[in-house]
């Protein structure tokens, strides 16, 4: 069982940059493939992007590329998502999910979401 707890959301300009944080509890975090997704309002949810278990490899969705990164410190229990030149249209809930799938799969375990909101 893992729980997982999003942090690090809240309101930037257009152009600024946040790193958003999911802690994890239970020892087999590491063992687990990670992945961010987003949720704006009236949309559905869709994939940012994930890492595998050892972070050696990474994906992420077209509207991530080149401006966000994934990464994790499994002695942290922890993933990361570093944003950086931030646009109104990213403005969403972020949520951490860990599972055994990769890219834009079903996983087992999801936070509870961290607001991201971009001004322009």
């Amino acid at each position: 069982q893992v729980q997982l707890v999003e942090s690090g959301g809240g309101l930037v300009q257009s152009g600024g940059s946040l790193r958003l944080s999911c802690a994890a509890s239970g020892r087999t975090f590491s063992q687990y493939n990670m992945a961010w997704f987003r949720q704006a309002p009236g949309k559905e949810r869709e994939f940012v992007g994930s890492i595998v278990w050892n972070g050696h490899i990474t994906t992420y969705a077209n509207p991530a590329k080149g401006r966000f990164t994934i990464s994790r410190d499994n002695a942290k229990n922890t993933g990361y998502l570093q944003m950086n030149s931030l646009k109104p249209e990213d403005t969403a809930v972020y949520y951490c999910a860990a599972g055994t799938s990769f890219g834009a799969g079903e996983y087992d375990y999801w936070g509870q979401g961290t607001q991201v909101t971009v001004s322009s």
